[in-house]
């Protein structure tokens, strides 16, 4: 007799399954075509938001699979924002991710991530916006990672506020990363909205 998984195990299934499918599709996207990519989601946030030049923001440094963030950290950077880049400090039993500015030259983490090398750390509750990276989500806010669950501990602060909601969590992506639904477990941090190459998109929680 075939057992029904419990939800949470039918919802991790599930999101392997999706996260296996996107990667796969973001891989396959040409060089040339990530870079326009890249340059039009950085057009759209700066006509949406209106970049402020006393704003703290945090962004990723890209791995070659991943929508290119360089465009948006060129245009934040001239635009006077003070930006950061995350660390992860896996010294820690909680696996923490701290935002360093982001000055002189960058280092690969084991896991292939360039981090700056600065000690200097703001704290994750004093960013203005944080442009996330994703492999996929949904208008409701839900964002599918890639499974290390660092930003959702990052911002888990987030889910205690009932009013106050910063920073703004925007996520970077193709407009083919977009799923119909995720189904939000009990960890995940919701984002305000999601910048593709095809304009902005304001989730249903932001």
């Amino acid at each position: 007799m075939r057992v029904a998984l419990p939800d949470s195990a039918s919802r991790s299934a599930a999101r392997r399954s999706l996260r296996a499918s996107l990667n796969a599709r973001r891989r396959q996207v040409p060089p040339q075509q990530r870079l326009r990519a890249a340059q039009l989601v950085a057009r759209n946030v700066d006509r949406a938001l209106g970049l402020q030049s006393h704003w703290r923001i945090a962004a990723y440094a890209a791995l070659p699979w991943e929508l290119d963030s360089a465009p948006l950290i060129a245009l934040a950077a001239s635009r006077g924002c003070r930006v950061f880049l995350p660390c992860i400090d896996r010294r820690r039993a909680s696996r923490t991710m701290r935002f360093v500015p982001m000055q002189g030259p960058l280092q690969n983490n084991r896991l292939g991530i360039a981090e700056p090398q600065g000690t200097a750390v703001l704290a994750a509750r004093w960013l203005d916006v944080v442009f996330l990276p994703l492999v996929g989500f949904d208008r409701s806010g839900v964002r599918l990672g890639s499974g290390g669950g660092f930003y959702d501990r990052a911002f888990a602060f987030r889910q205690l506020r009932s009013v106050w909601q910063a920073p703004r969590l925007i996520g970077l992506a193709y407009a083919f990363q977009e799923v119909a639904s995720i189904g939000a477990a009990a960890h995940d941090v919701l984002m305000d909205a999601v910048v593709t190459e095809e304009g902005f998109v304001r989730c249903t929680t932001g």
